[in-house]
């Protein structure tokens, strides 16, 4: 005779079936996402000024800047959905506010670099600024756009400002400005500004990417269109925008863009001029541009 508890087994095995699937995946997910994720991306820095109010509150590798007005701060870079607590860190070890970050800038949609905005916004009520093309990335957490499934989706944020090539963005007397280099991402976006070191205003370079990632098709064929209309052109302009940027001190969205780790190591013998480096800027954009040509003629 069929009784009430069988009944109540047979009823709760597919729902205990479907809980241990759901958390096998889940496993899986957290194990992916780790496997993603090299160990520079989130391993501790400890913060520095590079010049004047320009400060680095970034990982080992994943970076980010704090640069200090008298009417608040700018932050560029939320990074990983991870990095917020590290980044709050840094800015309070160097002596600065957390709730005082007013804008929150990116260098482009990418997890590495986008992940944490959400978390920063909430936590400082910073107005969030990002180029046309990465805007929509953001505000849906899906930076997929033309990258295929190995870039992350993550917690969307809101967008305050819609940001388009060559706008300025203000807070007491710092200017940065937005230079749309797209192709790595669609409003992939490089930051210019000044700072003085050693009394001396120098031009700053924050390169936002470069580099067109294996699932990214440059060219069209039948049945496989390119990633995007005219990326192949985006990044050739974006090349071209680059060399015509003055670089005094360069730096970049990765510490790895401006061999960050080797300067630092310097820094006790040579000081804050170890950042002055248009040499290596101009280099970095020669084997760039050149990784990129060889990928298009494949």
């Amino acid at each position: 005779m069929k009784t009430w508890a069988n009944t109540r087994c047979n009823q709760t095995a597919p729902i205990i079936g479907r809980i241990l699937a759901c958390l096998c995946w889940m496993l899986l997910l957290q194990a992916s996402l780790r496997a993603a994720v090299p160990s520079d991306w989130t391993a501790p820095q400890k913060p520095f000024r590079i010049a004047d109010n320009l400060y680095y509150v970034g990982s080992k590798d994943l970076a980010s800047y704090l640069v200090t007005t008298p009417q608040g701060n700018i932050l560029i870079n939320a990074n990983l959905a991870s990095s917020p607590p590290q980044i709050r860190a840094s800015v309070r070890e160097l002596g600065f506010h957390w709730k005082d970050t007013r804008i929150l800038l990116l260098s482009q949609v990418h997890y590495d670099h986008a992940a944490g905005a959400a978390q920063v916004v909430r936590e400082t009520g910073a107005r969030l600024m990002v180029m046309e093309g990465d805007a929509q990335g953001v505000e849906s957490g899906d930076a997929h756009d033309f990258g295929g499934r190995d870039l992350l989706p993550y917690a969307p944020a809101h967008v305050d400002r819609v940001l388009h090539d060559g706008e300025v963005v203000r807070l007491g007397g710092v200017a940065l400005t937005a230079h749309k280099t797209a192709g790595h991402s669609l409003g992939c976006t490089t930051w210019t500004m000044t700072a003085r070191l050693d009394g001396k205003p120098e031009p700053v370079v924050i390169v936002g990417g470069y580099a067109a990632l294996d699932s990214y098709r440059l060219v069209g064929k039948p049945g496989r269109p390119a990633s995007y209309p005219g990326i192949a052109a985006d990044f050739q302009q974006t090349f071209q925008t680059l060399r015509a940027l003055p670089c005094a001190i360069f730096l970049g969205a990765h510490g790895g863009y401006f061999d960050m780790d080797a300067k630092l190591k310097r820094m006790p013998t040579e000081g804050d001029r170890v950042w002055i480096d248009p040499a290596g800027y101009r280099a970095m954009i020669q084997n760039a541009e050149s990784a990129y040509n060889q990928k298009l003629a494949r």
